[in-house]
Parts: C-alpha cells; sequence; structure tokens
C-alpha cells in the first residue's frame, strides 16, 4: 500500500493488470513525474522495447547511454498523459521511435496524479528502410539491425483496434479517478471563457469612454475566426470568438434575444468555415439541423457560450477530418509548426524532422489522415493568411508575398488564382470580396 501518490496504488496496480490480461500487450503505471511504479512486464519497468536497449534491461532510460539527448521515456510518458488529459482523458501517440502507445490519466480533485499507459505496438506494416531512418538517431551501427529486427517483432494492431483499447483504457482510469474530474474540468473551462469575454468587454468600455464609436458587430474579427476555422487551429478559434462574443454583449446592452440571435447567426457562420476547410458536407448539415434545435432552450448567457464553444471545436474537429485521426499527435504538432513557420521557407522534410518520422513515413501519414498532401496544405494556410495582409494597401504585393513565405511574386499569384478564382490584385481591389 502506497500513500504518498495521490490515488488509490493497489486499485490501480490491479486494474493495470485486469487491462493487460484483456489486451495482451505490455500496460504500465506512472506518478505524477512520469516514473514508471507498476509494470506488467514482470520487473522491467519500461516498454518491452525500451527495456531490450537500455543498459541493464530494467532502470536506465534510452537517454542515458544513446545517441539522442532528445529520447527520455520518462518525458514521453509525461507528455502522452499530459495530451490524455488536454484532449478528454485519452491520447494515443508515437514515442520517437515511431510506435504507437496511448495514455489515460489517473485524475484526483482535477489534477492528474498518475496515468496508465498501453503500448507499443504498429498501426501499419512496418518497413525496414522507414524503421531505419528513424533508428539512425539512437542507435549506432552495431545494434541497429538488432534494434529493426526488434521492431519488426512488436504487434501490428491497426487503428480500430488501437482506437478501442485507449478508448477502454480511458474508462479504466475514470474508475480509479474521483468523481469531480469532469465537473472540475468543467469549471475551469467556464470561468476561462468567462474571463477572457469579461477582458475583451473592459477593454471595449476603455475604448467607447475615450469618444472612439465602436461598430455595432466587428465583421473584421469574424472574417479572422472564419479563416482559423477552415484552417484547423483551434486555440486561435477560440480566443477570436471570445472577443467576438465580448463585442456582442457590450453592444447588445444584456438583450438576451439579441445576443441568442447573433449566436444563432454565429452557428451557420461557423458551419461553413467548417465546410470551406475541408469538412463532410452530410455532417455537418447533420450537426448543424441538432444545434439549430437546441439554442431555444438556453436561458442563461453562461450556458449559451459554453455551448457555442463546444459547437465552434466540434466543427474545428470535423475540419480536414480531425475527429477520426489517430495520429493526432504527428498531426497536430505538424499543423502547429506550420502556423507557427508558414512564413518561412519549410519544406516536408523539416516538418517530418520536427515530429520525428522520417519525410516519406510523415508524407504518407499526413496525405492518409488529412486527405490533402502536405505541399497543399502550406499552401492553403499561406494564401489564407495572404488575405489579411492584402486588405492593407500599404503592404505591397511582393511584400505580401514574401511575408507567407513565397520567393516568387508570380508563383504566389499563381497558387492564389488557382485556390481563390480571382488574383491578389483584384481580392485587394475588391477588399476581400469574392
Amino acid at each position: 500500500m502506497r500513500n504518498d501518490l495521490g490515488f488509490d496504488y493497489d486499485k490501480a496496480v490491479e486494474a493495470v493488470q485486469h487491462y493487460s490480461n484483456v489486451i495482451k500487450l505490455p500496460v504500465f503505471l506512472i506518478d505524477d513525474s512520469g516514473k514508471v511504479i507498476y509494470s506488467s512486464l514482470a520487473g522491467k519497468m519500461f516498454c518491452g522495447f525500451c527495456t531490450e536497449f537500455s543498459a541493464d534491461g530494467k532502470t536506465k532510460e534510452l537517454s542515458e547511454n544513446k545517441k539522442s539527448p532528445k529520447f527520455d521515456c520518462r518525458s514521453v510518458h509525461l507528455y502522452g498523459s499530459y495530451q490524455a488529459e488536454r484532449f478528454g482523458g485519452k491520447y494515443v501517440f508515437f514515442c520517437p521511435l515511431g510506435m504507437v502507445h496511448w495514455a489515460s490519466p489517473i485524475t484526483i480533485e482535477g489534477m492528474m496524479k498518475g496515468a496508465i499507459l498501453g503500448g507499443p505496438v504498429h498501426m501499419i506494416e512496418p518497413e525496414e528502410f522507414l524503421i531505419a531512418d528513424i533508428f539512425k538517431k539512437y542507435f549506432d551501427n552495431e545494434e541497429l539491425s538488432k534494434a529493426i529486427s526488434f521492431s519488426k517483432s512488436i504487434p501490428v494492431t491497426g487503428t480500430e483496434l488501437v482506437n478501442s483499447m485507449s478508448e477502454l483504457l480511458r474508462m479504466v482510469t475514470f474508475y480509479l479517478s474521483d468523481s469531480s474530474r469532469h465537473q472540475y474540468d468543467v469549471d475551469q473551462e467556464v470561468q476561462k471563457q468567462a474571463a477572457d469575454i469579461s477582458e475583451h468587454i473592459q477593454k471595449l468600455k476603455k475604448i467607447s469612454s475615450s469618444g472612439e464609436n465602436i461598430s455595432p458587430y466587428p465583421i473584421k474579427k469574424e472574417g479572422e475566426l472564419l479563416s482559423a476555422i477552415s484552417m484547423g487551429n483551434k486555440p486561435m478559434s477560440q480566443k477570436l470568438l471570445n472577443e467576438i462574443l465580448g463585442h456582442i454583449f457590450f453592444t447588445s446592452g444584456n438583450d438576451f434575444e439579441l445576443i441568442r440571435a447573433r449566436v444563432l447567426e454565429l452557428v451557420v457562420l461557423l458551419s461553413r468555415a467548417a465546410l470551406k476547410g475541408g469538412a463532410e458536407i452530410e455532417q455537418i448539415f447533420g450537426l448543424n439541423y441538432q444545434y439549430l434545435n437546441q439554442i431555444y432552450g438556453f436561458c442563461d448567457l453562461e450556458e449559451l457560450t459554453m455551448w457555442l464553444s463546444r459547437i465552434m471545436e466540434r466543427f474545428t474537429d470535423h475540419v480536414f477530418n480531425l475527429a477520426n485521426v489517430k495520429n493526432k499527435d504527428v498531426i497536430f504538432k505538424s499543423i502547429d509548426f506550420i502556423s507557427k513557420n508558414y512564413m518561412k521557407k519549410i519544406t516536408l522534410e523539416d516538418v517530418a524532422a520536427y515530429v520525428y518520422l522520417s519525410p516519406s513515413y510523415f508524407s504518407k501519414i499526413f496525405k492518409e489522415e488529412m486527405d490533402v498532401n502536405f505541399n497543399a496544405y502550406l499552401n492553403y494556410v499561406r494564401i489564407e493568411m495572404s488575405k489579411k495582409l492584402l486588405l492593407d494597401p500599404s503592404i505591397s504585393m511582393v511584400e505580401v508575398s514574401n511575408l507567407v513565405g513565397f520567393e516568387d511574386q508570380s508563383y504566389f499569384s499563381k497558387v492564389f488564382k488557382k485556390m481563390t478564382g480571382i488574383s491578389p490584385k483584384k481580392y485587394r481591389e475588391n477588399r476581400g470580396n469574392v
């Protein structure tokens, strides 16, 4: 019996044993620092692969004796667990060696006190040359062939089974967590959104008190929100949505019916943005019908704003089919990297290196999961960002091209016209009205 963990250790060990017996794969329990405190692999405190290639087979992590200091089992475990805490209690991710694990947190009073992880497995049959590309970073020539051979012995389960095992593990850890977990998460989210909206209202009050006119509706912010949703950028979408809601609340004079009407318009706009980003028409129309029937059941501003945030998240998830992506770790990290670096000369190889995959393997996963190839997505982001710059006449066409990552203005114009149907010059003249 251990009392220093913040959760019932004996109960968690029993759960790990039963879960491992069912899935017939390695399962391990970690504390809130990422340290493995129990493993279904008798006497081995890491996954079978890392145990095999650590210095003594039991206690040393790969980072202590391999070439790359970036490979750290404890950090990888902790990363997957924190991501699971963020993404609804489960998370499927790639470790730096390209093998798949899944994690679910044990949460007590709203805080992660530990987690259970399963794996490793492969979701597709590994090809030797792809494995070699990844492993060269971590193994010298003497161990490389042995590591490749061992990797090929790791089970191949397929994405559907991995998702089911991840969902089942979420249920197991929910049983180990306290009942206040869900309500705590909801309360935290409500408080953060209310604070963001209130902060924007205060800014508007300052502007108003200085004598400046405030428009009845923030058209420019709306355009930025639609662009963020169509690119699948959830954090930016939430920030912009909160600012728009703050504007609506400030200008509506606490008229709830007027606010509800504005929110209804936003739901329709959000759905169009999701469709523009590549979401399935049938899915979005089905969700729209469901949401439009729900809106008249709300009589409270807090409930209404949280409901709208959930809708925005759902629509954003459907952009590029992200709701069904199993390789979230790779895809989300890739999208984040692109959104922060689109203005630079980045290549598929740069992003592949960032997510610790070979270019060929990354390209395959990106195309399969996003239904669009890497270059097409990168160009899409660049063109979307260029639209905002084109509305500023003080920025020349050459500068716009350079600021969004195109070195050649003529190529920028060609890509812009292909994606929008009009030239950048015409777009600027029309003030963005296509």
